[in-house]
């Protein structure tokens, strides 16, 4: 009797490339001109606020470093010659 390759677990994440904890993903960050504190990374995702997303092992919060380089990018807007007509109106 041949035992049957078990099927992976459907919840099982993709690979996002190595993944950081906070103080390192507070430095790679960095490289975009993105500055937040390991601790405002901690408030963000707490608070439900717009912080690039991290996986949790064990309760210990890591951040895929493909998935904060899109999140960086995300933040980062084309050059601009002036406002945008929104914040003209205010």
């Amino acid at each position: 009797m041949t035992a049957k390759p078990l099927d992976p677990p459907p919840h099982e994440p993709e690979d996002t490339g190595p993944l950081l904890t906070r103080s390192e993903a507070s430095a790679f960050l960095e490289r975009y001109g993105i500055h937040l504190k390991p601790g405002t990374l901690a408030r963000l995702w707490s608070m439900g606020g717009n912080g690039p997303p991290c996986r949790h092992v064990r309760g210990k919060p890591l951040y895929p470093t493909e998935v904060l380089k899109s999140w960086a990018r995300s933040q980062i807007t084309d050059l601009r010659a002036a406002a945008p007509p929104a914040a003209r109106r205010r």
